[in-house]
């Protein structure tokens, strides 16, 4: 896959969007499912669960309002598959809490050092 051009950083909404989307056990499931690679119709992803088509489907939706997901019209059918874009942007968002985090932990540790000193 080609580097991503250099965009504007993701608004909290959307990164919330995607947080959302991904805090659902089905819908994580199905994200797991989809990194495996391919597009997948929906009768390929309900066939080892006893989730509806239905609900795939509405889960599906949600994945994609978030642009986690995307469908692909094949003839008849629509596929889908992972749209890793957003999932980049909310890795990289954590990745920067997570530095923002270890330094308050290493300025709380530093103070707390010097006040036993």
């Amino acid at each position: 896959m080609p580097p991503r051009a250099e965009a504007a950083a993701p608004s909290n909404a959307d990164l919330a969007s995607v947080f959302f989307a991904l805090g659902d056990e089905t819908r994580l499931r199905l994200v797991a499912v989809l990194c495996a690679g391919g597009a997948f119709s929906i009768a390929q992803l309900t066939a080892t669960t006893a989730i509806t088509r239905q609900a795939v489907t509405k889960h599906l939706q949600v994945l994609a309002d978030a642009r986690v997901v995307k469908d692909v019209k094949v003839g008849r059918e629509r596929l889908w598959q992972l749209d890793p874009a957003q999932i980049d942007d909310a890795r990289r968002s954590l990745e920067v809490i997570g530095r923002q985090w270890d330094q308050a932990l290493g300025k709380l540790k530093a103070s707390v050092e010097a006040s036993l000193r």
